[in-house]
């Protein structure tokens, strides 16, 4: 007997110390109000305790929330920096040539996509040396094919980028890679007065990676900045 005495004081003590800490404490909390109302008998309303329980209630949804809204400003941060390394690759080259070959290369790297592929309407879509030596990243193609193309699975107004899902890729525009593309993204670009559009194409084998729930700012300014710097190549 004098051994339990000897703990419920010491217990008491550390409590009077740090009465605080007891109550900061949420499992020793729910356990005392669970105490208080076996105590109180069935036949009682501890309103409290109903209070208490949905403040618990609230403050688990307000933790969840919390921790939803960091980790998607840590997505979308890391997004924003992955993009501005793509606009500075995108600066580097300083021919043509070196610029398409980069779209396969470090491009599609830094956007950890399996294929990109630029498409070019032209009303003469006859391939000379120069594009078939690209014809990995480059698609010349006839005009009217970006409209066709961005439209072929949906339906409603013009939208710069669309995302998708898909069974496989288009060979047109994949190429080789067409079997094993199962989302992309496309990129409509607007290349100035008089020429008609182009289109850049993202493709990936995660069907996950571009999906019509996904947010396109960061797309889009890309896009942005790719149709300006085709217009500086093609003028």
């Amino acid at each position: 007997m004098s051994t339990t005495a000897e703990l419920e004081d010491n217990l008491r003590q550390a409590i009077l110390a740090k009465p605080d800490a007891l109550l900061e404490d949420q499992s020793v909390m729910s356990a005392l109000v669970s105490a208080n109302e076996r105590a109180m008998g069935s036949n009682i309303v501890d309103l409290r305790g109903i209070a208490m329980e949905r403040m618990e209630a609230r403050l688990d949804r307000l933790e969840d929330t919390h921790r939803s809204v960091i980790a998607a400003a840590y997505e979308n941060l890391a997004g924003t920096n992955q993009i501005h390394r793509a606009v500075l690759r995108l600066l580097d080259p300083m021919d043509f040539e070196s610029y398409l070959g980069n779209l396969g290369g470090e491009l599609a790297e830094i956007l950890r996509v399996d294929a990109v592929t630029l498409v070019l309407e032209s009303a003469q879509p006859e391939q000379d040396a120069a594009v078939q030596r690209m014809d990995q990243v480059l698609k010349v193609v006839e005009p009217g094919f970006v409209e066709q193309y961005i439209n072929s699975q949906r339906s409603g107004p013009d939208r710069q980028v669309t995302l998708r899902q898909m069974q496989s890729g288009n060979a047109r525009t994949h190429g080789a890679k067409a079997d094993f593309i199962r989302s992309e993204a496309c990129l409509k670009l607007e290349l100035g007065e008089g020429r008609l559009p182009g289109l850049l194409v993202l493709g990936s084998e995660d069907p996950h990676q571009f999906t019509p729930q996904h947010g396109t700012d960061l797309l889009a300014f890309f896009a942005g900045v790719f149709e300006r710097s085709m217009r500086h190549w093609l003028s």
